[in-house]
């Protein structure tokens, strides 16, 4: 369970001016801009060039650090940003009927988080920190009225909900197509994608998130995945130490996965 300090909430975002005093806010205008941030071919202005991407940096963003175990926003809470990870690893979760937690995504530095609130101008989610972290928070309402009469801004906003259909596309094929083996394979080869594209190992990493965590967003038990972890283990795929992986034969994983018709 999550101590008192762990569940401080965060303070609220608020967007300043380029020059004006922030004194004790949490908040802090950006200094770094997206046309120069080291993310930008992963985040908010991929794809975009030139004249568009200086017209995203007219955009007067917010940051804020959140702490491991914290919450950025709640499930219903009012949707007003689109959340860029900059640094650090979050776990977007909902709560189901009976109470439980189903844990719906991993988000990581140059992802997007919050979209799930455009629809009904709510949160479908609940966003949390698995360490200490850093995001941008871009006011939604800004964004679309930069959008409006600019081609460019208006095709960078499709994709990022195209990107959300395709990630809630991925996590039904995982769940509904795969066994408990396939489920942990794709996750673990997707981590390790995403790892490198960020210029990290892709076959040594340490996972922020817990076993029960994974088991929640496969559809698995805790039971069930720590046995497939020992199990790839024994087969000489992996090197598991805890949270420590190590893909020993990343090409044979990627290879056995593939032959299952996937």
């Amino acid at each position: 369970m999550l101590t008192a300090t762990l569940e401080a909430p965060v303070n609220p975002i608020r967007i300043m001016p380029a020059r004006q005093t922030l004194g004790h806010a949490a908040v802090s205008p950006l200094a770094t801009r997206c046309s120069n941030c080291h993310l930008r071919d992963l985040c908010l202005p991929c794809g975009m060039t030139g004249t568009d991407v200086e017209r995203l940096d007219s955009l007067r963003f917010g940051r804020s650090k959140v702490k491991v175990g914290q919450t950025l926003y709640h499930e219903g809470d009012r949707f007003q940003f689109i959340y860029a990870v900059r640094s650090g690893t979050f776990k977007s979760s909902l709560t189901l009927t009976d109470g439980r937690e189903q844990v719906s995504g991993f988000h990581m530095a140059g992802e997007l988080m919050g979209l799930d609130g455009v629809a009904h101008g709510k949160h479908a989610s609940s966003a949390t920190a698995l360490e200490d972290t850093e995001v941008c928070a871009i006011p939604y309402a800004h964004l679309t009225e930069l959008a409006a009469g600019n081609s460019g801004t208006q095709n960078m906003i499709s994709r990022l909900m195209s990107r959300e259909i395709v990630r809630e596309h991925s996590i039904m094929m995982l769940l509904g197509s795969m066994n408990a083996e396939e489920r942990l394979v794709a996750f673990l080869l997707n981590l390790s994608q995403r790892l490198k594209a960020r210029g990290y190992s892709a076959s040594e990493f340490h996972l922020r998130m817990t076993r029960a965590e994974i088991g929640s967003y496969l559809g698995m038990k805790l039971e069930t995945v720590s046995r497939t972890f020992s199990a790839f283990q024994q087969q000489r795929l992996l090197e598991v130490d805890k949270r420590h992986i190590r893909i020993i034969d990343l090409d044979g994983l990627t290879h056995a996965f593939e032959m299952r018709g996937h």
